[in-house]
């Protein structure tokens, strides 16, 4: 195995690790919010923090995920419950918290979902959905979990940042651009336009029902 190949693989995992760490938090906060006991915290922050991958992970062939198989994803996910459920319930604007940590994980996930599409030789211009899919996936099962609708679902720009992340990834790799300095800049991005869409309550347009007289 070559270095550049090394360096790769590294970045990958350290994206996708960084991510499950970040929705992990964001699950186990949105369930100390709403009151779950210590199982129910530990379940919501597993899920958050990995739906997204083993999702991808299936579609792509890269079985079996590596959600389930290092045991690193699930240590990481636990960490995060534990952290949340001791030091949570003294935080009185965990919405925020929720928030901000569903920003950054929605990026590094972006743009890891994308690398490793790319890296099993999924088609360049389907991949920053898989790397979307990636992004999206956690938030979606956690919202279920606590009885909310998704967030993707109804909020300010989500998805789409994601996709543009990803897009940035693989423009970047068509181009034989660095992938370490693409990476943070595509995470960077969809991090930023994420909480811009937040401040700035940017929505794509939403359907219009008129009720009859």
């Amino acid at each position: 195995m070559n270095a550049g190949l090394d360096t790769a693989t590294l970045l990958l995992l350290t994206l996708d690790l960084l991510g499950t760490l970040v929705f992990a938090l964001s699950g186990a906060a949105a369930g100390v919010r709403h009151r779950l006991d210590v199982f129910g915290i530990g379940v919501v922050a597993f899920v958050a923090g990995n739906a997204g991958g083993l999702t991808r992970d299936v579609l792509i062939g890269a079985v079996p995920p590596a959600a389930i198989g290092d045991a690193r994803y699930i240590g990481i996910s636990l960490l995060a419950g534990a952290v949340m459920f001791w030091w949570g319930r003294h935080v009185t604007k965990l919405q925020a918290i929720v928030q901000l940590l569903d920003a950054s994980g929605l990026g590094l996930f972006a743009v890891a979902g994308t690398q490793k599409a790319l890296a099993y030789g999924v088609n360049p211009f389907v991949a920053p959905f898989l790397g979307m899919l990636t992004g999206i996936g956690g938030g979606i099962v956690r919202d279920l979990l606590i009885n909310e609708i998704p967030v993707v679902l109804r909020s300010e720009l989500y998805a789409v940042a994601a996709l543009l992340a990803g897009a940035v990834v693989v423009a970047g790799a068509l181009l034989q651009w660095p992938a370490t300095p693409v990476a943070i800049g595509a995470a960077a991005l969809c991090f930023v336009l994420r909480l811009a869409a937040i401040r700035r309550g940017w929505n794509l347009p939403v359907a219009r029902h008129e009720t009859g007289a």
